[in-house]
């Protein structure tokens, strides 16, 4: 996948690249796809900083500024969670390969990597998520 080829380049043999090694620019054409969300240290875990328009268009909705808490997209939060808590305590990349309901009913199947992000190179400051997203 692209995109994570791109974040292994931005490693530059780091454990994890920074969000200032990540440039929007150099991501046009998946930027419609890409969720960046914070972990923070508080009861909110992870805040959707960025959500792009096709994972909006999918949701329904735009969660952006909410803790996933508020506006995860999974069958339940403990799955919605259980992604961000795996990348945060392997601190790599995780793929997922879902099927899930679309809000107009219809099944899809999704696949996501969640790539870590960390300022210092020890601690996961922010997550980088693509998603693709097929409906039947």
């Amino acid at each position: 996948m692209a995109v994570r080829q791109y974040w292994e380049e931005k490693r530059r043999g780091r454990p994890m690249p920074a969000r200032a090694d990540i440039d929007p620019i150099e991501l046009r054409r998946f930027l419609p796809g890409i969720i960046l969300i914070d972990v923070v240290d508080d009861e909110r875990r992870y805040v959707y900083r960025l959500v792009g328009t096709r994972e909006v268009a999918m949701r329904g909705k735009d969660p952006t500024g909410q803790s996933m808490v508020e506006g995860f997209f999974a069958p339940n939060l403990e799955a919605a969670l259980a992604i961000p808590d795996q990348v945060v305590a392997t601190r790599a990349p995780l793929f997922v390969h879902r099927d899930f309901i679309a809000p107009d009913g219809r099944l899809g199947y999704e696949d996501l990597i969640m790539l870590p992000l960390s300022e210092d190179g020890l601690k996961v400051t922010m997550i980088m998520g693509y998603t693709h997203h097929r409906l039947a």
